[in-house]
């Protein structure tokens, strides 16, 4: 590191504030702004799997022709608010045209290196912080009806070995053996190891944050309009009403990205997947270790006290209220794969998970604009990449080359 810098932190997710501490820890002085607080949207209600297997897309072959049905039907994981459609569409286009098994193939690779060893970097970010109570070392596993069900996923299995991912099949008794709580209409499970968990996530980002501030981070709660510029060169952001100095930004945003992106000159494809979490607190059994029920495309995450159901995909937008039948889902999707299951209380989340039309993140330096820097749109993985992503921007922001291709993530592509 050539110099120490005061550098300004927008949003204070798991991005945002794993960037800040490996920014503190290369010896720079860190400003986290957030409109609400550490943790208060998606790092709070995602499924609290660090999912490094997770690299392939939501936009998979054969998803075009089955999207009409799954819309019209209320038991399938993807719902849409009908008024934001014609917003929609532009982006919607963009991203029905990577059903394809070439840009699953290009996803897989750019999102390996960041996801691809998500327990390591876990721990290596929350080492000394008093935030690796949270941190669970588990088993991942993929639940189907039967071998031709786990079959039907052939292409992403496959993707996944070439990147290197071992997995063992669990039929019928040898599955029973290893979990005897879930129907008999889940016959075969795809076990992953070398996998985790977050036990509770959003108390997991919030004491990182408070080690952050604890080591010297400024914390204010404000929401930023737009960036200060003086010859090519950030100098500060506009945060309620107010100028804050800074010689270089990461906005980290997540859904709400697009706007701020803007007006560093980047076009963003970005969207809001509006996701949705139950839990169930006290339940009668508890999973061993995460599940992924692919009938249903939802995870089971055994948390603490409790057991988080998060998946379905809504499209509306980020200002609509949320919508009764995704939790409906979940909760039957829940007692048909653990018959029986019964619980004290239920809580009820909605949120946002940031979505690029090509389905990978937008992290590195933008051009033209000396010290502005971006890392956003991790869509249903950004607990899972969030450590190595700030690792990556904080060393950008140091002068030290990252040990990966970075083009694949390159802000350029969406340069204005």
């Amino acid at each position: 590191m050539s110099e120490t810098k005061t550098i300004a932190i927008i949003g204070a997710g798991i991005v945002g504030v794993s960037t800040a501490i490996w920014l503190q820890r290369d010896g720079h002085k860190v400003i986290l702004i957030d409109r609400e607080g550490p943790a208060a949207g998606a790092s709070h209600g995602n499924g609290g799997v660090l999912a490094s297997c997770s690299i392939i897309p939501v936009a998979v072959p054969g998803l075009l022709r089955k999207a009409p049905g799954m819309l019209l039907s209320p038991d399938q994981p993807l719902f849409m608010k009908w008024s934001y459609l014609p917003k929609l569409m532009p982006w919607l286009i963009s991203f029905l045209k990577t059903t394809n098994e070439t840009a699953v193939r290009r996803r897989a690779a750019a999102l390996a290196p960041i996801i691809g060893d998500s327990l390591a970097d876990h721990q290596a970010l929350a080492a000394g912080t008093g935030a690796e109570k949270w941190i669970e070392p588990s088993d991942y596993l993929f639940l189907y009806r039967d071998r031709a069900h786990y079959d039907s996923d052939a292409l992403g299995w496959s993707v996944r070995k070439e990147h290197g991912f071992a997995w063992e099949i669990l039929e019928g008794e040898a599955f029973r053996a290893y979990d005897p709580i879930f129907a008999q209409t889940i016959g075969l499970a795809a076990r992953v190891g070398d996998h985790g968990s977050i036990r509770d996530p959003g108390a997991y980002v919030k004491a990182l944050a408070a080690h952050a501030e604890a080591q010297g981070a400024k914390f204010i709660r404000a929401e930023v309009t737009d960036f200060v510029r003086e010859n090519g060169q950030v100098t500060g952001v506009r945060a309620g009403g107010e100028t804050i100095a800074c010689d270089a930004v990461a906005l980290c945003t997540g859904a709400w990205s697009k706007v701020l992106a803007s007006k560093l000159g980047l076009k963003a494809p970005l969207e809001s997947e509006r996701g949705y979490h139950l839990e169930l607190w006290e339940p009668s059994v508890m999973p061993r270790a995460p599940v992924m029920v692919a009938s249903g495309k939802f995870v089971a995450t055994p948390m603490e006290g409790r057991l988080r159901l998060a998946g379905v995909v809504e499209f509306g937008g980020l200002d609509a209220p949320p919508s009764r039948a995704p939790f409906d889902l979940l909760e039957r999707n829940i007692r048909a794969a653990i018959p029986g299951i019964t619980w004290k209380k239920t809580v009820e989340w909605m949120g946002h998970r940031p979505s690029m039309a090509d389905s990978i993140p937008v992290i590195g330096e933008v051009p033209n604009i000396a010290g502005a820097f971006v890392a956003f749109g991790h869509d249903h993985v950004g607990l899972t990449g969030g450590p190595r992503t700030g690792r990556i921007v904080a060393q950008l922001m140091s002068k030290t080359t990252p040990n990966i291709d970075l083009s694949p993530y390159s802000p350029a592509r969406f340069s204005a």
